[in-house]
Order: structure tokens, then C-alpha cells, then sequence
């Protein structure tokens, strides 16, 4: 119920560091969060404290004489230049601040260390979180209007079916960095908010072995394993293999995580070819939101099982990067990847005893026949005091194929430093859809049993009933970026992307999902940087992005005939696509101190998008909807950060704003309280958008007590929200929470280190996210069978929780 009742209710590229002497090894001490551009000069003036240093046998970097941070500018590993040179904000994650998290899940390290991002389990699932952004999403959820763009390796994994980005999928331990890019449009569609670039890491970059095997609380049980050869000056290979098993903190809530990372490269002279590859087989459990009257009664309770997930990925990449002249670099990339998902999902049903005849099965009403398979209707096997449900099943399986070239070019222009990069990409995606519905009855324990009886097309004007979809998304870009240094302090960014998209719907049952849908648009940039000082940089810049219309909202978009949203769709009218335009300013900075290196910066950002996408629920009928073109949305805020680094001392606090608004009127069904007889709640322009806190505050910190001896902690506050289902902001807000994490390691020997760490430490109950739930459609079993009589749905957050573990290097 938990999946259908929150969807109703609502790189090869990255952060490179670049020395005279080569790329830096895998395990430096980066600090790619003192940006922006730092030249460095070693030795550095003043002895400093020997930090512990977590042996892994790596190439050490000869003494950089000049080093420079430099950050991408598209998906492609070439198209990076100096951050001093980038009209937008800066947000970097290294693989050291990743390791530091001790999470499987890279969303945890980009909340951790990124302003304005934050995340919450709406699935009910610690690996699979929805990722937001500045008020947009990258979520695993169906049906969730999507955002931000994922690129692993300069190929975008947004799924071909929803957008919908698994995070499972991704192979944490072999992450090199994690970059959020904002006012960018070469990062192609769906970048309404921002990309994030993940670079992995490979033979070259780093060297030797490491085993990290972790316990603790819920029975959690996670290991991973990497290593990284350079065989000699042209080859290298690198493997990365990790295992999860959680019980998780609520009632049927186990998830089981396998996934694998490889890459073989080879290079010469300045050119280099990767062949990467993996594969990932996980089974979670997502239990979704629970009503606030059960949590009151047993913090890990469900609402209704099972609600399962079963994700299974495989991928090969091959990539390219010939220095052709001293100025001319190209490169390409060619990608395949094969993706399976199968939900299994227990919910309420609007299948129920006809009122004039008992002994047959209506839906949606007492009158309504309810079909079979076979066209007939359903003749009544159940008990009369049995509790209707119903088990939803979907099945996924997308195919995509893609390829992408890029060329940049460094000579001069008019005798100026300049920069241009040329990029072109294709993609298409082969995905069959499938769904249908088995009734079942439900216990007092919400566990919904099913009968093995399955629903045909039944209900009008809705329908729920077996579903069979073919989808073909086609997907053309064409960029330009060019960086021109007017002055050694002034220099101006100019370009922008052409996309052109096609999404073909053939049904396979019939003819009401058939369709033919194109879009295309140019989305330009205009921005420049200026160096105040030689540790200060303004910017500003102004872009814009689109999304496209998923084969899953154009499939359930008529409001006539609503369907279950992510389950069952019924036809294909067509919808406008997501135009966001972007501003953003702000100043930047880095001081070098006698305690250490100091970074800061501030900035603030509007994006309003037009036509934006909403699923729209239907008064009185559970679980129904569409989606629809919902009119203008803005997005603005303020986020600034300070982060203090030495050989001792690691210590990072951010501030992030965020005001996310509707700008024109709308009519929405919803559960809550306030809703009109009909079910209707009337959005006015200026509402606030739900589930997107106003208020963001971070704070982390590690310090070496000794040579090998390290404790930290780090600290999240996230002010309220309004529930999601309350667009017209009319109910209390969901309180606000605060969370507090401690870490320690200590290295026992030069190949052993030991961990523990703390996860919400003062044991506080908070949920993440909250919604309304119909309180008619299953009885409080908790309370005796009466009715619910509180309309909230929550998505608790996991009680405190103890882990420790060891990591050996080789």
C-alpha cells in the first residue's frame, strides 16, 4: 500500500585534481571542498602536524609545484577546467569523505557533505533514499516527478522507464568522487536542478588492496572489497565487490545488496581507453509511509506487506581519450545496459461484494462488475467477513544502448586563454512494462495473502487489470560550451545543448496506450567569474534545462480515466515537457591559515519551471490518478558553507534556504482534512511545495587525538515541511528534527584499522517525510478494529544504531 499510497499523495567525469607531476594517487589528502581554484606550492612554508595516514600501498605524486583544482563542465573527463572559471556553485565529494561515512549509499556522503541536499527514506528503504536537491528529486520511487540527472562515468543512469535513479545500483567503494553540478544544460535532460557526476576510480588511480568488513544494529552485515594494479606504464586493472545484508529496523523490512565494479584501461602517450563493467543483484523491502496511529503504538510497524523490490543491473562502458595535438583532445564513449525490476506491492482494493448480489465481485462501487482474465465477471469466493486486498505486481525491463563524442580544444583565441568544448550524444531504450493484480485478503497484521484469482479490465471510468506496454525512448544531444579568459581575472562562459527526444508507446494488449510522442528544445548558458582577489571569486550565470515526459506519466496522463500511478496505466494523451530557467550568484573563497586551509562560499539561485509535472490524485477512489502539466513552479534559495582543513583537523558547516512555491492556481484531490466534500483541495499561487524543508543545517568534524587515533561526529537539522497531499498548506506542518552521529577509528598496525560509529545518538524519533492516507480503506487493528481517526502517514526514521568494523590494506 505504502508505494501507491505516496505516488498518489504527491560522470566518466568529476572533480580531478591535476598536478605538473600527473594525476594525483587515489589516496591523497584532496580537499576538493576548499575551492575554489587553489595553486599550491610545496613544500608549504611552515612544518605541520604528521596526520595518520590509512596505509594503502599507492603511487605518491611528487611534490606538486603547481597544483590546480579543476571541475567539469560537461560529461566528458576533458571538459574540465579550473574552478575559478565555473559560473556556478562548486559541490565535490571525495572518496576519503565517502570512506569517512561508513555507509554503503553515496546519497549519505552527498547529504553529509553537500548544501542544500538532503534525504529521506520515502520507500521505507536505507538504500534506496530519495536524493533533493535545491526542491528537485533523484528518486527510486515510480512515479515521482524527477529533477536531477545521475551520471556514472560520463553515462546518465536515470532509468529509461520513470527517470527514476536506483541507488542500490551503484557501487559505492569504488566511487572516486561525487559532483553536484548546477546551471548546466550539457548535462542533457533532467537536469532541471543540477547533475550528479559520479567518476569511478580505476588501476591508474588507485594502487593496492583493501578488505572493510562492518556490523552492528538490525543486523546489518556489509563488506566490500577492492583492488588496483598498474601491471605496467600502459595497463592497469581495478575490481570492486561489495555485499550487504540489513534486517532493517521495522517489521518485513530485510534487504539483501550484491553488486561488482571493474575496469581494465590501457594508455599512451597521453591517450587512454577504459573498458568498465557491472553487475548488481539486490532484493529490498520497501514498507513505505506507516499511519501515525500505528508508529505511536510500535516505532517499527507496517502498514501493509509485502512491498518488495528486486532490482538486477548489468553494464559495459567503453571509453576513449586521444590527445590528437597539444590542444585538440577527443574522446568518446559507447555504453550497454540492461536493467530488471519486479515490485511486488499489498494494498487496500476497490474489489468488494456487489450490492445486489453478494456471491459476484464488483469494483470500484457495488454495482461495477468486476472481470476475470477471461472477460467474466468474478464470482465471490471469499468468507463474508473477510478483508479485501489486492497484491499489485510489476515487471521492468529496459535495454539501452548509447554513444557519445566529444572534442575540446585549448588554443587561443584573439591571444586570450580559451576553452571550447564540442559534444554529442545518443541513447535509445527498449523497455516492456508489465502489471497486474491478484485479490487477496488481509490480516490483522496488514499481511496481504493473495488468492490466486486475477483482475481483467474492470472499473469505469477506471480500470485496474493486467497491463502489457513496449516503449522506445529515443534521445539526441547536441552542446557547445565555451570558456573565454577576457582577462587573467575575468572570464566569460557562453553555450548551451540541443535535445531532441522521441517516446513510442505500443500496446501490447490493445490500442489505448499507443503513442508517438516528440519533443526538442534549446537550452542555452550564459555566465562568467571574476577574481576579486587572488583568494576570492564572484560568479553568475543564467541557463536553462527541460525534462521530457516519462513513458510512465504519458501512459497515465488522461483525467478521465485515471489509473493506479506506477502499477496500471490506461491512456496515452500527451504532456507538455519541463522547462527550467536558472540564475545563480554568489562568492567564493580560500585562505590559507596557520591552523590550516580555509574554504568558504555564499551564493543564492532561483529556478522556475513551466509547465511542471504533477501526479494529480482522484477524490474517493484509493490509490487513483494522473499526471498533469500542473503550470509554473519556482525554486530559490541560499546556501553558504565554511570548511576548515590541517593534517589534524577536518571540520565542514553549512547553511542551506530554500523557498519552493507554486505560482499558479490548481485543483488537486487529497486525503487531508481540509479537502472539500468532493475531495478537492484549491492550490493558490504562493502555496508552498510539500515534503521540502525551508531549513538546512550541517556540521562535521574529525580530529587525529594521536598519530592513530581519529574521533568525529557530525550533526543534521532539517526544519519542518508541509505533508505531501497538503499543497494548499492548510494542515500542520511535519515537525521539524535534528540528528547526531560519532565516529572513531584507530590504526592498530600499519595494515589494520579499527572503527565504530554511533547513528543518531540521542535515540530521536523523527520522520523524514509525511503524507495522508484514506482512513476508510482498512481497519486499526491496533486499536481493536475501529477506524483511524489520524490522517497522517509517516516515514519514520531508523532509531539509534551501533557499528563496528575493520578495514585492511595490503
Amino acid at each position: 500500500m505504502g508505494v501507491r499510497r505516496l505516488l498518489i499523495a504527491s560522470m566518466s567525469t568529476g572533480l580531478v585534481l591535476w598536478t605538473d607531476a600527473g594525476i594525483a594517487a587515489q589516496d591523497e589528502d584532496t580537499n576538493v571542498q576548499n575551492l575554489p581554484a587553489v595553486e599550491v606550492t610545496a613544500p608549504p612554508p611552515t612544518p605541520r602536524r604528521s596526520a595518520p595516514r590509512t596505509p594503502t600501498r599507492v603511487a605518491t605524486p611528487a611534490p606538486a609545484r603547481n597544483r590546480v583544482y579543476v571541475y567539469p563542465t560537461s560529461p566528458g573527463a576533458s571538459g574540465s577546467i579550473e574552478v575559478d572559471k565555473i559560473p556556478a556553485s562548486i559541490n565535490a565529494v571525495d572518496s576519503n569523505q565517502i570512506s569517512r561515512t561508513r555507509s554503503p549509499d553515496i546519497a549519505v556522503a552527498l547529504q553529509q557533505y553537500v548544501p542544500g541536499l538532503s534525504i529521506n527514506e520515502v520507500t521505507g528503504n536505507p538504500f534506496q533514499p530519495d536524493v533533493q536537491f535545491r526542491g528537485f528529486v533523484a528518486s527510486p520511487l515510480a512515479g515521482t516527478p524527477q529533477g536531477l540527472a545521475v551520471y556514472q562515468n560520463g553515462v546518465r543512469i536515470n532509468e529509461a522507464f520513470s527517470d527514476t535513479v536506483n541507488w542500490d545500483l551503484i557501487p559505492t567503494a569504488a566511487i572516486r568522487s561525487a559532483l553536484v553540478v548546477t546551471n548546466n544544460p550539457a548535462f542533457g535532460l533532467n537536469a532541471l536542478g543540477g547533475a550528479i557526476d559520479l567518476q569511478m576510480k580505476n588501476g591508474f588511480n588507485y594502487h593496492g588492496a583493501e578488505i572493510d568488513v562492518m556490523g552492528g544494529s538490525f543486523g546489518r552485515i556489509q563488506g566490500s572489497a577492492q583492488w588496483g594494479k598498474q601491471v605496467d606504464n600502459n595497463w592497469a586493472v581495478y575490481g570492486a565487490l561489495e555485499g550487504i545484508h540489513d534486517n532493517g529496523f521495522r517489521n518485513f523490512s530485510s534487504s539483501d545488496v550484491r553488486r561488482f565494479y571493474g575496469d581494465v584501461g590501457y594508455r599512451f602517450e597521453g591517450n587512454e581507453f577504459h573498458l568498465n563493467m557491472g553487475i548488481a543483484n539486490n532484493s529490498l523491502a520497501g514498507p513505505s509511509t506507516v499511519p501515525a496511529e500505528l508508529l505511536q503504538q510500535y516505532w517499527g510497524a507496517t502498514y501493509t506487506t509485502p512491498q518488495t523490490i528486486s532490482n538486477k543491473v548489468g553494464y559495459l562502458n567503453l571509453t576513449g581519450k586521444v590527445e590528437a595535438t597539444p590542444t585538440w583532445t577527443f574522446e568518446g564513449t559507447a555504453h550497454l545496459r540492461g536493467f530488471k525490476q519486479n515490485t511486488v506491492d499489498g494494498n487496500p482494493t476497490d474489489t468488494q461484494p456487489c450490492g445486489a448480489d453478494p456471491t459476484l465481485l464488483c469494483f470500484g462501487n457495488d454495482t461495477t462488475p468486476a472481470f476475470g482474465l477471461n472477460g467474466a465477471q468474478l464470482v465471490n469466493p471469499f468468507a463474508p467477513d473477510a478483508i479485501l486486498g489486492e497484491i499489485d505486481r510489476t515487471s521492468t525491463r529496459s535495454t539501452t544502448f548509447g554513444v557519445s563524442g566529444q572534442a575540446t580544444n585549448s588554443d587561443q583565441l584573439f591571444g586570450h586563454e580559451n576553452r571550447l568544448v564540442i559534444g554529442a550524444t545518443y541513447d535509445v531504450s527498449s523497455t516492456r512494462f508489465t502489471g497486474s493484480a491478484e485479490l487477496a485478503t488481509i490480516g490483522t497484521n496488514y499481511v496481504v495473502t493473495g488468492s490466486g484469482i486475477f483482475l481483467g479490465q474492470s472499473g469505469d471510468p477506471t480500470s485496474i487489470g493486467p497491463v502489457s506496454l513496449r516503449t522506445v525512448n529515443q534521445y539526441q544531444g547536441l552542446y557547445a560550451l565555451d570558456t573565454f579568459s577576457v582577462t587573467d581575472r575575468f572570464a566569460v562562459t557562453a553555450g548551451g545543448r540541443f535535445n531532441a527526444a522521441r517516446v513510442t508507446l505500443m500496446d501490447q494488449l490493445g490500442t489505448a496506450l499507443n503513442g508517438d510522442h516528440t519533443y526538442d528544445r534549446f537550452n542555452p548558458i550564459i555566465g562568467g567569474t571574476y577574481k576579486i582577489t587572488s583568494e576570492v571569486t564572484a560568479y553568475a550565470g543564467y541557463s536553462e534545462a527541460n525534462r521530457v515526459p516519462t513513458p510512465l506519466e504519458l501512459g497515465c496522463a488522461d483525467p478521465t480515466r485515471p489509473c493506479i500511478i506506477g502499477q496500471f496505466l490506461i491512456a496515452d494523451p500527451s504532456l507538455q515537457q519541463v522547462v527550467s530557467k536558472t540564475f545563480e550568484a554568489g562568492f567564493r573563497g580560500t585562505k590559507e591559515l596557520n591552523i590550516g586551509s580555509l574554504g568558504w562560499k555564499i551564493g543564492a539561485y532561483r529556478a522556475t519551471n513551466y509547465d511542471d509535472i504533477l501526479a494529480t490524485p482522484i477524490p474517493g477512489l484509493t490509490g487513483f490518478g494522473f499526471f498533469q502539466n500542473v503550470g509554473r513552479t519556482r525554486r530559490q534559495g541560499i546556501e553558504a558553507e565554511v570548511n576548515l582543513k590541517s593534517n589534524a583537523l577536518q571540520f565542514q558547516a553549512s547553511y542551506a534556504f530554500l523557498d519552493a512555491r507554486f505560482l499558479d492556481a490548481l485543483q488537486l484531490g487529497s486525503d487531508s482534512p481540509f479537502a472539500d466534500a468532493d475531495g478537492n483541495i484549491q492550490v493558490l499561487p504562493g502555496n508552498q511545495i510539500p515534503r521540502l524543508p525551508r531549513h538546512l543545517i550541517k556540521a562535521s568534524v574529525e580530529y587525529a587525538v594521536t598519530d592513530v587515533w581519529k574521533v568525529g561526529g557530525d550533526a543534521l537539522f532539517v526544519s519542518s515541511q508541509y505533508f505531501v497531499g497538503d499543497e494548499s498548506n492548510q494542515f500542520p506542518k511535519l515537525p521539524s528534527y535534528a540528528v547526531f552521529n560519532l565516529h572513531t577509528s584507530y590504526q592498530v598496525t600499519k595494515n589494520l584499522q579499527i572503527y565504530g560509529r554511533v547513528d543518531n545518538v540521542f535515540d530521536n524519533r523523527y520522520s523524514t517525510l509525511g503524507t495522508f492516507f484514506d482512513r476508510e480503506a482498512l481497519p486499526n487493528f491496533a486499536n481493536g478494529g475501529a477506524e483511524f481517526t489520524d490522517p497522517r502517514s509517516l516515514s519514520p526514521a531508523r532509531p539509534r544504531a551501533f557499528y563496528a568494523g575493520a578495514r585492511v590494506t595490503f
